[in-house]
């Protein structure tokens, strides 16, 4: 039996990017694919752009909603695929055959997550790669000291999820992670890494835009390390420190 790969995209008010994120998922080599899109009734012409590719979407939903991770967590509950990844409106896959090599991994049925590398790139010039988010191999270790997989690279099949739940909105910037620590520190899924460029994030999101969102991004990384018993300061510290080589790998 084929697989299946379901990809969700939340979209609002991103009429400059969103037609790229539509034709990087258009554009895979695997074909087995059903798109989902979440528009949180976009005012500036997003839904039109997205309306012009319907015919190329499973599902297209367009209503005020709770934010990004209330959108995603709508797009989760319709995905009727194996497997269920993100593509974030103003983001893009490194190349066409990405999907193509998600599903070989999913091949081995012992596999429940596969996750790879990701480049942030300049917001006006996505060809300008801005920072290097270089994974490597999990270990379980390895989330006390803060490590996690670039989260629009993760995949998971949608058991994990069914399981262990989506997004708790109560978390307004950090609900990935604390999603992640989840299914990893207590759900204890296994992962395979990718060792190559997965997905093309443009900077300037969510979490670093003000200092305040900044703080109150560390004040959630914490609330998610303690409630999954991953760790504490120390932990979240490391998890700051680690982004630091982010800006010099080549």
């Amino acid at each position: 039996m084929t697989l299946i790969i379901s990809v969700i995209t939340a979209s609002f008010n991103r009429v400059d990017t969103v037609a790229q994120a539509l034709a990087s998922v258009q554009g895979q080599t695997w074909k087995q694919v059903e798109h989902i899109v979440i528009d949180g009734a976009s005012t500036d012409g997003t839904l039109q752009v997205i309306e012009a590719q319907r015919d190329r979407l499973a599902v297209l939903v367009s209503e005020r909603d709770g934010g990004l991770y209330d959108a995603l967590n709508k797009g989760f509950a319709l995905a009727s695929g194996d497997v269920v990844g993100v593509m974030h409106s103003d983001d893009f896959y490194a190349d066409e055959r990405v999907l193509e090599r998600v599903a070989q991994a999913f091949a081995d049925p012992g596999v429940d997550g596969v996750y790879g590398d990701l480049d942030y790139v300049a917001k006006v010039d996505p060809t300008r790669i801005i920072r290097r988010w270089r994974s490597g191999t999990y270990k379980r270790s390895r989330l006390a000291l803060g490590w996690m997989p670039p989260h629009p690279t993760l995949f998971l099949r949608r058991s994990v999820i069914q399981q262990w739940g989506g997004f708790d909105t109560d978390f307004r910037i950090a609900a990935d992670y604390d999603a992640m620590l989840r299914y990893l520190a207590r759900g204890q899924i296994r992962l395979a890494y990718i060792p190559e460029v997965l997905v093309k994030m443009r900077v300037g999101g969510e979490s670093n835009r003000s200092l305040s969102r900044i703080l109150r991004k560390s004040r959630e990384d914490y609330a998610a390390l303690r409630r999954n018993e991953v760790g504490g300061i120390g932990a979240l510290v490391w998890k700051n420190l680690s982004k630091l080589g982010q800006f010099f790998v080549r």
